[in-house]
């Protein structure tokens, strides 16, 4: 059901009777509480009792609310996201700090709740958006309704990935305690939410305006055309200044939140801590500030300018960010120009923006209303069923990486994520013709100089979307996604562009156990990458406004790379990447591996441009390379992330092989697939073995790929019946190589086989002439004897776990190997565990028999 209202601020009916609400509010940032705010309001004007449960400061409410209606009980019943800086969430700390405040304690909070509802007698709980107030309400025999954008078992659903699989009790907890929820009041910006039963959608909840542009102005001593930029920043790094330069010339800067010993420039302009931001930012020309529901809300209510700069691991973000962005209300600027001040550009472009948000922005007075009606016993039923609206929400929830335009139904055009550009175009037209023996293709404003499509339509798709680029005008006032403005002015479409294309994969067998040497089958995926490169040189590479920018302040052209990735909001990753190719030399020498993945660390919205950028690194770095072009990156992937189908490795040999063709380097695709084996171990940091990487550069359609892991032999290639199909099922759980889970597992089998080989050693040393075999505990030495001296000392250098026969493992060596250990525990006793590309975490416990057995008896299958 959808209820809308008009943008005319109006009281709520007075109902007949006098209701009490409980109105609970996550401790996850001020716009919930400055939203909830808006909605309590206009209970209160009706009469009614409101018990505000929060761990915000009162006086969010109480400036606003002068009531004795209004009664504030400070409890902290759920802990939002806990942020490692002003920019990103830590997602393990987040996901311990919510079970340390919301699980361990809730039996205690559900009985404490339940007594509280009833002696209030609350006539309906409304939560933004604690979910155990959900089940306190549903225990005490009370109503509730939530009002949010978000969920948090959306949310921390992402963190788990990267956490680990022990957290996931909470997820499903946080859900099912949501599914009490007798409907969710839906407000504009919001994520994917199938935990809840019905839904109404409610228009922007924003705060009331109470002075014009031209009072606020007056009252600071700013005249009406002088341009001014309110920095909405909260938590601002530590020893960071800011500096006159940073803004044009004529500008001011309004400073939300700055510390009382603060010193700023005479520009910049301090603002007490409690100005009412809303009438400061619609006095302003632009917001300069970090996306969340207050200041995305308000810039589109108030048609105000936003350059954001992205937070990392903020899940309801892209939503918001896609909202800001479809009412051409929104600029991203790079957190690196963030922090160096390279404001100006950015500036200059948010005040030609025209904001087009024309819905309306009474959704305090809409939710207000429905609340009231709810409490005095109304039933909103949906106009739909309730069953296909949470089925079409799990379908976004779990396939959104995956969407193409005309797809979604009844999906709101802001919410329809940016498209890859692969595939969503008709196949084009092309011509062949014979030119001195050769075949040329001419395909419209292109003509393919050499090599050959293969008849894949996808390829084709990949340079219909290249050809949309040329002549395209990023200033047009047709909508475009950002990839596509930042794709059109990265290639001169006279010269030569090097185009490579490579595979996802689909693990047939073998799986997991490859870094452990297995026999494994592996099938090339239909859905594949596509990389565009083109060198340049630095005077003539075409560059963004604001490479451009801080390439004349940094004094002038030198060696760039620029990146783009369509389909980047399908993952929340930022489009673009940009750096000086002299950022990867130290001196005549390039960087280690371990100073470039602090560098793509620097900021995780960008850590993605790793895949593409380490390959340059490692052409340097393992063959000597020589980069003193500039380079123009375009990459374009059909391959499903998170799905466990290789989308990196797709990313990485696509982009190595069209590079290594762009700059003349003969690499046989083994070579190539080990190199970019490198890019992820060394680069990116995920602890990956290079059957992913062998599969896509060496891989055939319709074939399995047989090879041995040890460390990249090819057998054969295995045809596929054509009676045969492999078919892929998307569980819907997350998967990366890089997550806690997968590095765990390898650190936990590289136990195991560090185990084997002590225990093989030893038993060979007992086994000596010169040292008779002598019993010790469960030790059989004539069962030692019998297998021989040779083969304990093969075991004892054992280099690859599948090379140990299962039978050996459960008769020799099983026995010894515990099913957990603490990592503490096993530095003390073995040293190291003998991998180059995992750690042990000495606080952690880690499974040992599961991941060293699974290898054993993986091979052995695969090779039955």
């Amino acid at each position: 059901m959808r209820i809308l209202g008009g943008g005319v601020e109006a009281a709520v009916s007075v109902p007949p009777q006098h209701l009490v609400f409980a109105y609970y509010i996550t401790g996850h940032g001020f716009g919930h509480a400055t939203r909830a705010l808006e909605v309590v309001r206009h209970l209160i004007a009706a009469g009614h009792d409101v018990h505000v449960v929060t761990g915000a400061p009162e006086f969010v409410f109480t400036t606003e609310i002068k009531s004795p209606n209004l009664h504030i009980r400070k409890v902290l019943l759920d802990c939002g996201a806990v942020q490692a800086d002003a920019l990103t969430v830590d997602r393990l700390a987040s996901l311990e700090k919510y079970h340390e405040t919301a699980v361990v304690p809730r039996e205690s909070i559900l009985r404490t709740e339940v007594e509280w509802l009833n002696s209030i007698k609350a006539d309906l709980v409304v939560s933004d958006v604690v979910p155990v107030a959900c089940r306190a309400a549903a225990d005490a025999g009370i109503r509730s309704v939530c009002v949010t954008n978000f969920s948090w078992d959306f949310i921390y659903s992402e963190y788990v990935v990267a956490a680990g699989h022990h957290h996931r009790s909470i997820v499903w907890q946080i859900a099912e305690d949501y599914s009490h929820c007798e409907f969710l009041l839906r407000l504009p910006g919001y994520c994917p939410m199938p935990a809840f039963r019905d839904v109404i959608d409610v228009p922007l909840v924003v705060r009331r305006l109470h002075k014009s542009r031209s009072e606020v102005r007056k009252e600071l001593g700013i005249a009406d055309d002088v341009k001014m930029v309110i920095f909405n920043f909260g938590g601002q790094p530590a020893g960071w200044k800011l500096k006159k330069e940073w803004l044009p010339d004529g500008w001011l800067c309004l400073v939300c939140g700055a510390s009382e010993t603060e010193e700023l420039p005479p520009n910049f302009i301090k603002l007490a801590k409690d100005a009412y931001t809303p009438d400061l930012m619609a006095a302003s020309d632009c917001m300069l500030g970090k996306i969340g529901y207050g200041t995305v809300s308000e810039a589109l209510a108030y048609k105000l300018p936003f350059v954001f700069v992205r937070r990392d691991y903020f899940n309801e973000e892209p939503f918001l960010r896609n909202m800001l962005e479809h009412y051409q209300c929104g600029i991203e600027m790079i957190r690196r120009d963030l922090l160096t001040g390279h404001w100006k550009p950015y500036l200059r472009r948010a005040v030609t923006l025209q904001p087009c948000y024309d819905h309306p922005i009474n959704g305090g007075q809409v939710a207000a209303h429905i609340l009231q009606d709810t409490a005095s016993g109304k039933k909103y039923i949906s106009g739909k069923l309730s069953g296909a609206r949470r089925l079409r929400d799990a379908i976004v929830l779990g396939y959104q990486l995956q969407r193409s335009p005309g797809r979604d139904i009844s999906i709101p055009d802001w919410y329809s994520l940016s498209e890859k550009e692969t595939g969503v175009r008709p196949a084009p037209t092309y011509h062949e013709h014979e030119v001195n023996g050769s075949v040329e293709s001419s395909f419209e404003d292109f003509e393919i100089l050499h090599g050959d499509m293969q008849g894949l339509t996808d390829t084709m798709a990949f340079l219909t979307s290249l050809s949309g680029l040329v002549g395209s005008d990023p200033r047009s006032p047709e909508k475009q996604s950002r990839e596509r403005v930042a794709a059109s002015v990265l290639f001169d479409w006279e010269e030569e562009i090097f185009v490579a294309r490579a595979p996802g994969r689909l693990d047939v067998m073998g799986g997991i156990a490859d870094y452990s040497g297995s026999l494994v089958l592996q099938m090339p995926i239909r859905e594949a990458c596509h990389v565009a490169v083109q060198r340049s040189s630095p005077s003539k590479q075409n560059l963004w406004k604001h490479t451009q920018a801080r390439q004349l302040a940094n004094g002038g052209a030198v060696p760039l790379l620029q990146i783009v990735s369509f389909g980047s909001e399908l993952s929340n990753r930022a489009p673009t990447f940009d750096m000086d190719l002299s950022d990867f030399m130290d001196g005549d020498k390039p960087i280690s591996y371990d100073k470039a993945r602090e560098y793509f660390c620097q900021d995780p919205s960008q850590k993605w441009a790793a895949y593409v950028a380490g390959t340059i690194l490692v052409l340097m770095t393992e063959l000597g390379a020589s980069f003193t072009d500039s380079m123009s990156i375009l990459v374009s992937s059909s391959v499903p992330e998170g799905k466990g189908v290789s989308s990196s490795a797709s990313v990485e040999v696509a982009s190595m092989s069209a590079i290594a063709a762009a700059y003349g380097l003969n690499i046989t695709p083994r070579d190539l697939a080990i190199l970019c084996q490198k890019v992820e171990n060394h680069i990116v940091g995920a602890p990956c073995g290079v059957m992913d990487q062998m599969t896509s550069a060496c891989g055939e359609a319709n074939k399995l790929l047989a090879m041995v892991c040890q460390p990249a032999e090819v057998k054969e290639l295995v045809s596929i019946p054509t009676h045969i199909r492999f078919w892929g099922l998307d569980s819907g759980i997350r998967h990366s190589v890089g997550g806690t889970d997968y590095g765990s597992v390898r650190v936990g089998t590289y136990m195991g086989r560090k185990m084997i080989k002590c225990a093989a050693a030893d038993l060979l040393s007992q086994s000596l002439p010169s040292s008779p075999p002598t019993q010790s505990g469960d030790t059989n030495c004539d069962e030692y004897e019998e297998h021989g001296v040779d083969l304990l000392k093969s075991e004892a250098s054992l280099e690859y776990l599948c090379n140990l026969p299962p039978h050996r493992y459960e008769a020799v060596y099983a026995r010894d190997i515990p099913e957990i250990i603490t990592g503490d525990a096993f530095l003390v006793k073995y040293g190291d565990h003998n991998d180059s590309v995992t750690i042990v975490d000495p606080k952690r416990s880690y499974s040992v028999k599961a991941p060293t057995k699974h290898p054993i008896y993986e091979n052995f299958r695969v090779e039955v």
